[in-house]
């Protein structure tokens, strides 16, 4: 299984946002149709919200790719 790791920026990422940000798609709009296509998991339960709020700590999974979501890095 591919493993990817998202940093977070800030205290969450949409979902479809963070498909992008992955490089699992080229858009916004082509990470809502994957999640609406019913392949996108958040933490072992199919996601359907295209929209909703991934925090750090899940686990998202497509297919055979796991992305870990981590916290933002502290400021200095």
């Amino acid at each position: 299984m591919q493993q990817l790791e998202l940093r977070l920026n800030s205290d969450y990422v949409e979902l479809n946002q963070l498909l992008k940000l992955t490089g699992v798609c080229d858009s916004g709009g082509a990470g809502k149709a994957l999640v609406a296509s019913g392949v996108v998991s958040v933490d072992g339960k199919v996601e359907l919200r295209k929209t909703c709020k991934i925090v750090a700590g899940q686990k998202v999974t497509i297919g055979d790719l796991l992305i870990y979501v981590l916290p933002r890095r502290a400021s200095s």
